[in-house]
């Protein structure tokens, strides 16, 4: 008889339960993923019984009330608390988001489920090894290439050039895109995924860089690009309102017009 067994830690348990301070009524559960890959314990589902009257209306509040309070051993991320630097980007009720700007009255459940971003390593508990992430966005060089002489002052733009920009450069690589795409999922290690992807279209239809056509040779490979299927779940969970998926089919039509 054959018997198959799963990977080390690969099966998540029940973990603790931390109950609610006497006298709290207004009440919400917090089913929180713990996992520290240098122990030896599996992962594990901690649930947090939170006076919600306590703490601010976001999660972030909800976990740093957590820490403070509750369990000082959780460990996450943050920064900013003002949706700018991306780095509490974690899976709240089952969408990729940011802590600092979802509230916890969003998720309609009198529990709500908190994980890190999916598909990509833990380092501990909600925070994500984004190590390859980083790597795939330097990869496309998101910087000038020129060959003209530099000028005194600035490089310049026109404004209608400038407004092409729009809903490219405000993305905060967070990683919410990227972790909420299947492709990505199956193919993270080769596919660039949408978030470099987004950015590498900023940098090919900016007026002041000289290399698109380097810019497009080193795209245009089976994995690197053409792994997104327009699935678009990285417009929905986007943070910031843009659309990746949108940026990579404008890509896909700047090779195709040049073959033409």
């Amino acid at each position: 008889m054959v018997q198959l067994s799963l990977p080390k830690n690969s099966r998540v348990t029940k973990g603790r339960h931390h109950p609610a301070p006497a006298g709290a009524k207004n009440v919400k559960t917090f089913r929180i993923y713990r996992y520290d890959p240098e122990g030896n314990e599996n992962p594990r589902w901690d649930t947090y019984d939170v006076d919600v009257d306590a703490c601010g209306p976001m999660v972030l509040d909800v976990l740093i009330h957590i820490k403070n309070t509750m369990d000082s051993t959780l460990a996450f991320r943050r920064s900013c608390r003002e949706g700018v630097c991306g780095s509490c980007a974690m899976n709240i009720g089952g969408r990729n988001t940011l802590a600092c700007t979802h509230g916890h009255g969003e998720v309609p459940a009198r529990e709500v489920q908190i994980s890190p971003l999916p598909s990509m390593p833990v380092v501990k508990d909600l925070i994500p090894d984004l190590t390859l992430f980083y790597a795939q966005y330097a990869s496309i060089e998101p910087w000038l290439h020129t060959e003209t002489p530099e000028p005194q002052r600035e490089w310049r733009q026109s404004p209608e050039d400038r407004e092409k920009l729009d809903g490219l450069y405000e993305c905060i690589l967070c990683a919410c895109c990227s972790t909420s795409c299947p492709s990505y999922w199956w193919n993270g290690d080769r596919y660039l995924g949408p978030a470099a992807l987004l950015h590498a279209y900023r940098w090919l239809i900016d007026s002041r860089d000289e290399a698109t056509g380097e810019r497009l040779d080193d795209l245009e490979d089976p994995f690197k690009l053409y792994r997104c299927h327009t699935i678009m779940n990285c417009a929905q969970v986007c943070p910031k309102g843009l659309n990746p998926a949108k940026a990579i089919a404008e890509v896909k039509k700047m090779l195709a017009d040049r073959v033409v």
